[in-house]
Formats: structure tokens, C-alpha cells, sequence
């Protein structure tokens, strides 16, 4: 009796799922085939994960393939990420980086550990940003790779979190992107404060309903709230969507989001496509130096590339009156934790190889690439990678995409549906409940150190002691077809200027080098 009843129900359902289905018209597929087109709705939206897990070999996906993030996970937890066997990459595919190691490597000293807070794992940048301009608080981070911009909106709370006390236990920075300055900003870390066209936590919206930069507001919200803000970024684009604004749905927009941005809870915030501080290349210099005067901190721009005009007459204004950004980071056109339309992910602006090798030269050609700290972001999170671009001119790396790859990101691509399943960009607050931050920054702090471990493993191999030291003649690059390599200098047409270095020791003793935090002692326990 039963399973008469059971069965007697299971019909019933699928005879009302039958006539559903008959009777919908948005869908052709379910209408003709009741009950059997659905099948193929559930395949399309298992296809992914079954191809991620199951189909998919180690260096076939995107934007991060399997291996990639297999090495992100290992390195984070501390466990082993060698390989073994030999290489399952295509060494001749085209764009594969070679790096030239000399005959006999850097001799490594006692001089390379930071004795005081006994980092092994000490790599500073060799510039200092705002020296050159003689701001008042020039800063030199303390790690070559940092946290690039995710806002608190765009990122739950535990996950921002997680990345403060992370890099508060390895000296990095953290850069807040446009959301403004959160209380999960502040743990300890070092912070680059960082606004766009909407000037959340530092404008007010006026009567014609615009976003304004406003001073007062931005002192009390950052100058006097927090005393690790390091520096400040002026977001021009950004590699996800260059020359389009940014969106934080209503259902995202909590009260404690809204009151850190400057905006009413449970509303759509529009970041405009344009600035109104500012709306060309004098006008911007000129808002540089006001803040930077005003605060005495560095200032610079973020911006991904594409047309070079406007390049040049900031590197001319720049050259003829020592004005403008202390430090420009160049965003890959690739894309990166910002939701973003198709139509500007495949197609406008440059990958960041690209973009970053043409402004680069623009400022190499007005010769003051020594006045300005470069800063690439753009999928470098990876030893080679972090040569790569030192190489070509950079002087920090800044990680986005793998910094929440090493606290427990699985690449699901649900950022822009607030449905992320490890709860990391998302502001659902059960699925945020899964993050521990306590564990998490532990992982992030341990995928860091062997980031920058390999990456000096890799410098002394070439015969240096910094990675500033890199040349792009040090570095060959796959022409695939012709089963032949060029150097650097042969596929780009330059070669980055000499960067000022002495020893790791004095980097260590420099005045204005950032700081561990009071976290770095919970780093040594594990």
C-alpha cells in the first residue's frame, strides 16, 4: 500500500510537471517536449562543473586552469606543490616564458632575512612611491605582491576580512577597492586607499544627483578613521569594463555597505563612466597634487589601456613640471573580479602584456620611469609571472582572482549572481557564515610567502639578488609555429630602464618601508 501511494505520487507530480510544461510559452524546447526538454536545461547547467571536474585536462580551462589553482591551493595549505615527471606544459606553445638562469646563481647571505620580525620571506619593493614628488609620508611597500582592489560589496565581509589579517601577517597592502574604507580593512594591514567615479567613502552625491569628490568627507571617513592608509588610487577603468561604471545591486546594498559607501541602503549604486573632480589630463594632475598636498600621502591612477594619446600628455606634463601620479597601475584587459559585460571582457582594452609594455615606454621615452612605482594586475599571481612583469618594467604585483583562489575560491564564475557557493563574493550571509577568517588569512599569508619564496628561489637562479634586477634579456619567449624563442627585448622592442638598487639590507633599513602587523605572530604558530 505503500509504495502504491508513493508511486501514486511520483505520477502526479510528473503529469503536473507535463502540464506545466504544455502549457508555458516562454520556453519552445519544454513546450514540444514535456518533461524530456528539461533534460537539457539540467545539462547545460551541470556542463561546467562535469567539464571542470571530470573532462577538463590540468591547462585546458580558463580564466585559471586546473593546475594553476592546484598550485594556489597547495601553496596556501602548506602542503607539497612540486610536481613530478617532468612538465605537462606545451613548452612550445607561443608566449611561453623561458627563464634564463645563469651558470652559477645569486650566493644567498644572512643579509636576506629580515632578522627583526625573522622573515624569510622578505621582498620589498626597491621604489619608494611619493619620493620623487616629495610628498610628505613617501611609503615603500613592504611586499612586491599585494592585494589588489575588491570592495567590500563586490566581497563579503569574512572575506575581506581573511585578506586584511592575511596580509597583515606578511607585510602586503591592501588595496580597498571603490566601496571604501570597511571596518574588515582595518586589521591590521597596510591599505591603499583606493575611489572611483563614485567616490564611495569620500563624495557626496549633490542636488542634480551626480557623485562629487568632498575632502571633509573623505578625512573623516579615511584620514582620520584608520593610521595604515599608505596611499591613495584614483581608478580611472578597470581591466573587467574600461570606459563603463561599476553596479551594486539593491539586494546587495545592506544598511552597514551603504553607510561605508555614502549612499541609501537597498538602492542601485551606479559608479558613472566619468569623474567630475576631473575630466581631462591637466585637470587631473591638478586634483593629484591637491590631494596629495593636502593629505601628504602618495597619490596615483589605476587604468587599463588602450588608446595612448592621453598617455603621452600626462607623460610630457609630468617630465616638463615634476607633477602628477606617484605610481600608475596598469589593469589587464583581461578582466577580473568585476562582473562585467561579454562585450567588454573579450574586447575592449588590452591584456595586460600588452597594455603595460606600451605605457611603460610612453614614460620611458619622457625618461622619468624612475619617478614613477609600476604597478601590474592582471592574472600575475604565479613566480614566472611576477619575473615577467618585473622584467618588462613593474616594479609590484598586485593579485586579485588568486588571492580568493587561496582562501577556498573554486572559479564557480557565480560573482555576478551574489550566489558564490564558497561564499567569497557574495553577500548572501549564510554562505558567507562557511568562511573562517582565523583560517583563511592563515592560507592567504602561506600562498603569499611561497609566491614571493619562489619568486627569490627564481631571481638567484638568474644571478640576482632582487627581482627589480630583471632584465627583459633574461627572459625568452616561445614563437610557437617556427619552434624557435625570442627574448623580451626582440618581442617587445625595448628594454626596461636600470631601477636603482644597493642591497636587501638596505631596503630593510629605508625610513619609509610599510610593516608587519601585530598578525604576523599568529603566522609563526602555524
Amino acid at each position: 500500500m505503500v509504495y502504491l501511494i508513493i508511486f501514486g505520487s511520483i505520477l502526479l507530480i510528473l503529469l503536473l510537471i507535463t502540464l506545466k510544461d504544455l502549457t508555458q510559452k516562454k520556453q519552445t524546447l519544454k513546450r514540444n517536449f514535456p518533461l524530456l526538454g528539461r533534460g537539457r536545461y539540467i545539462a547545460e547547467k551541470f556542463g561546467p562543473p562535469i567539464r571542470q571536474y571530470f573532462i577538463s585536462n590540468n591547462r585546458e580551462e580558463l580564466p585559471f586552469n586546473r593546475g594553476q589553482r592546484s598550485w594556489i591551493y597547495a601553496s596556501s595549505k602548506g602542503e607539497n606543490n612540486y610536481q613530478g615527471f617532468g612538465t605537462d606544459k606545451d613548452l612550445f606553445a607561443p608566449n611561453h616564458v623561458f627563464i634564463n638562469p645563469k651558470m652559477f646563481p645569486f650566493k644567498v647571505d644572512p643579509a636576506h632575512i629580515n632578522h627583526q620580525k625573522n622573515d624569510h620571506y622578505f621582498m620589498p619593493c626597491a621604489k619608494v612611491m611619493g619620493i620623487a614628488h616629495k610628498r610628505k609620508k613617501p611609503f615603500r611597500p613592504y611586499s612586491l605582491i599585494n592585494i589588489s582592489a575588491m570592495s567590500y560589496g563586490s566581497l563579503s565581509k569574512q572575506a575581506q576580512e581573511s585578506l586584511n589579517l592575511g596580509a597583515s601577517m606578511v607585510g602586503a597592502y591592501h588595496n580597498t577597492g571603490e566601496g571604501g574604507l570597511s571596518p574588515y580593512h582595518q586589521k591590521g594591514a597596510d591599505v591603499i586607499f583606493h575611489f572611483g567615479t563614485g567616490y564611495f567613502g569620500c563624495g557626496k552625491t549633490g542636488e542634480d544627483g551626480q557623485r562629487y569628490f568632498d575632502y571633509d568627507v573623505f578625512k573623516e571617513l579615511v584620514m582620520d578613521k584608520y593610521d595604515k592608509v599608505r596611499a591613495i588610487e584614483v581608478k580611472l577603468s578597470q581591466g573587467a569594463k574600461p570606459g563603463k561604471g561599476g553596479v551594486l545591486p539593491a539586494k546587495k546594498n545592506s544598511p552597514e555597505i551603504a553607510a561605508i559607501r555614502g549612499v541609501k541602503p537597498y538602492t542601485d549604486v551606479l559608479s558613472p563612466t566619468y569623474h567630475t573632480a576631473f575630466s581631462n589630463v591637466r585637470q587631473m594632475v591638478d586634483f593629484i597634487e591637491e590631494l596629495a598636498s593636502k593629505t601628504g600621502l602618495p597619490v596615483g591612477i589605476k587604468s587599463a589601456v588602450g588608446d595612448l594619446e592621453q598617455w603621452y600628455e600626462l607623460a610630457d606634463i609630468m617630465k616638463k613640471e615634476n607633477r602628477g601620479p606617484d605610481f600608475i597601475t596598469i589593469d589587464g584587459g583581461e578582466g577580473g573580479t568585476g562582473a562585467a559585460p561579454p562585450s567588454f571582457a573579450d574586447h575592449v582594452a588590452l591584456p595586460w602584456v600588452f597594455g603595460f609594455s606600451e605605457v611603460y615606454q610612453v614614460f620611458q621615452k619622457a625618461g622619468i620611469t624612475k619617478d614613477i612605482v609600476f604597478i601590474g594586475s592582471g592574472k600575475l599571481g604565479f613566480p614566472s609571472e611576477v619575473m615577467k612583469a618585473l622584467a618588462m618594467g613593474a616594479d609590484v604585483v598586485n593579485v586579485a582572482r588568486e588571492a580568493m583562489i587561496s582562501i577556498g575560491c573554486i572559479q564557480a564564475q557565480e560573482c555576478h549572481t551574489d550566489k558564490c557557493p564558497t561564499g567569497i563574493a557574495t553577500q548572501n550571509k549564510w554562505l558567507s557564515s562557511g568562511i573562517d577568517p582565523t583560517l583563511k588569512s592563515v592560507r592567504f599569508a602561506k600562498y603569499i610567502n611561497t609566491l614571493r619564496k619562489e619568486t627569490l628561489e627564481m631571481t638567484h637562479a638568474c644571478g640576482y639578488e632582487h627581482p627589480c634586477e630583471m632584465k627583459m634579456k633574461d627572459i625568452d619567449m616561445s614563437c610557437g609555429d617556427n619552434n624557435r624563442t625570442v627574448t623580451m627585448v626582440e618581442a617587445f622592442n625595448y628594454e626596461k630602464d636600470v631601477v636603482a638598487f644597493s642591497s636587501m639590507q638596505d631596503l630593510y633599513n629605508c625610513e619609509y618601508l610599510g610593516g608587519l602587523g601585530k598578525e604576523q605572530n599568529k603566522l609563526n604558530k602555524h
